[in-house]
C-alpha cells in the first residue's frame, strides 16, 4: 500500500470533511466550514497533515497551537485503511511539527463513547486527565453535526 503524507491545505477540505463525517467526528457548521478550516490552516500552516492513497485522502490530522499548548483535533483514518500505522504516522508528523515550533505539551479531546479512539490515544502515550473538567461556551449559534448528538 503506497501512502503519501503531506501538509494539509484548504484544497483538501472536501475530502477531509467527507472523511470526518464518515468517521463520526463531532463537527459544527461554523468552525468546521470551509471558511473555518481555512482560517485554522492559515494560523497553523505547518502542523496539520493528510495521508493520501491513489489521490484519495484516507487520513487526516488537524493539529495546531496557540503559542503555548498544542491541540489535536479531528484526527481520523478511513475504516478501510485502519491498522496500517497511518494514524500513528499522522500523529508523529503532527507532534514533530509542534516540537519544531517550540510546543512542549499537547492536548486533545476524545468522545468517551469512542472506545477504539481512546485505546489508540492511550497507545500513542496520551494519558487521561481525571482531575479536570472540560468546559466550553459557544460565542455564536452553532449547529452540531454529530450523528449521535441529541439536543435536549
Amino acid at each position: 500500500m503506497d501512502i503519501q503524507y503531506r501538509l494539509m491545505t484548504i484544497d483538501d477540505y472536501d475530502q477531509a470533511y467527507a472523511l470526518w463525517i464518515e468517521c463520526g467526528n463531532g463537527l459544527n457548521d461554523k468552525d468546521d466550514s470551509r471558511e473555518g478550516i481555512e482560517k485554522y490552516l492559515k494560523r497553523n500552516p505547518t502542523t496539520s497533515f493528510v495521508a493520501v492513497c491513489d489521490e484519495k485522502i484516507v487520513g487526516v490530522l488537524l493539529c495546531g497551537h496557540d503559542g503555548r499548548r498544542g491541540i489535536i483535533q479531528h484526527a481520523c483514518v478511513s475504516p478501510d485503511f485502519r491498522r496500517y500505522g497511518i494514524g500513528s504516522k499522522l500523529v508523529d508528523l503532527g507532534l514533530d511539527a509542534l516540537k519544531d515550533e517550540g510546543i512542549n505539551k499537547v492536548l486533545l479531546v476524545a468522545f468517551k463513547k469512542n472506545e477504539g479512539g481512546n485505546r489508540f490515544w492511550e497507545a500513542q502515550g496520551f494519558t487521561l486527565r481525571e482531575d479536570l473538567n472540560y468546559r466550553n461556551k459557544a460565542l455564536a449559534e452553532l449547529v452540531r453535526i454529530d450523528p449521535d448528538y441529541v439536543k435536549e
